[in-house]
């Protein structure tokens, strides 16, 4: 009897949540939310495949068509008799100003990031947050307008100063004149993308374990050292994530650097001496008056700038997967 009633009234095992994910399709629910969710993940490779595509048949086209080397040519000339035209002045413009920008932004924005995480009272902090997160939805136009009316005139002094001190290294030698060079576009470039690596920094600093910082604490380690120990080692992957979106605008980023560049077709020794360009100025400016082989050209160049931001942020992958295990996100 009691051997019967044990048997009939044995509870079910217990419930195993991991065992009990399938990851299958079981209600309508389920079935329509999948396939919206691979439905958006196939469109948006299609897209990039369309993109990718009308980019290269319109690039061969012109390609086929110049007199010169695409690579190498310092000279852009898609409409005239022999269309000679080339990516050299423009490729280095665009890493140039690019390097400047995220070596003088993603030093500040982390700082930034840090003391609003962890050093600013809570009032100050959600406040410098918000301003922060209104800086990144500003236009670009606007950033434009401001280092063309502002920006430029007053930094005659920091060039002559970098002149003074730093000129023998030919890097930053000033000859005079108007600071409409690829170092200034530099400058407003990094306070462009300071908010966006502030923000996506700060939110990352703000999910590192509390135990970690505990513990560093308990065992007397200083306000820095928590940092350095804990903080720094969980985030950096997204840092470098941060680090990541803010050079892809600088890469791609066209009115604020057609307002203040002084654009022509050579490569300076030095940062300071007006000209160069960049891969989304050049488009912008040219594109209005470029016949149907000139906008075949522009089109060519427009290519290289995807393909470097998908090499970027290629890179970005590699280096984040690489440090996964170390960033603390698996504690």
């Amino acid at each position: 009897m009691n051997t019967a009633t044990s048997t009939t009234d044995t509870p079910p095992p217990p419930h195993d949540g991991l065992s009990a994910i399938s990851g299958k399709a079981v209600r309508p629910g389920d079935r329509i939310f999948l396939g919206l969710s691979r439905g958006s993940g196939i469109a948006l490779l299609v897209i990039m495949a369309a993109i990718a595509g009308f980019l290269t048949y319109r690039s061969v086209l012109a390609i086929s068509g110049d007199k010169a080397n695409f690579f190498t040519t310092l000279d852009w000339n898609a409409s005239g008799a022999e269309p000679k035209f080339g990516i050299a002045v423009l490729a280095v413009g665009t890493v140039v100003s690019s390097i400047v920008a995220m070596a003088l932004a993603v030093p500040v924005a982390v700082g930034i990031a840090l003391f609003i995480s962890h050093y600013a009272p809570r009032r100050l902090s959600s406040t410098l947050g918000y301003v922060i997160d209104l800086l990144a939805a500003v236009p670009s136009i606007i950033y434009g307008l401001w280092g063309a009316l502002f920006l430029v005139p007053h930094l005659t002094g920091l060039y002559t100063w970098l002149d003074d001190y730093l000129g023998w290294t030919g890097i930053f030698e000033y000859g005079g004149g108007a600071a409409r060079s690829l170092f200034t576009v530099g400058i407003l470039l990094a306070i462009m993308i300071l908010p966006i690596v502030t923000s996506v920094s700060r939110e990352v600093f703000l999910q590192v374990p509390k135990m970690h910082e505990e513990a560093a604490l308990a065992l007397g380690a200083t306000r820095w050292e928590v940092i350095r120990m804990s903080v720094l080692p969980f985030g950096r992957s997204g840092v470098i994530s941060a680090s990541m979106l803010g050079l892809g605008r600088a890469l791609g980023e066209t009115m604020a650097v057609a307002t203040v560049l002084s654009p022509s077709f050579l490569i300076n020794a030095s940062l300071l001496d007006p000209g160069g360009g960049t891969f989304a100025q050049n488009i912008a400016s040219k594109f209005s008056e470029a016949d149907q082989f000139g906008q075949d050209a522009l089109i060519a160049s427009g290519l290289v700038l995807f393909v470097i931001t998908l090499l970027v942020n290629g890179a970005a992958r590699l280096i984040i997967a690489r440090r996964k295990e170390y960033s603390g996100a698996a504690a």
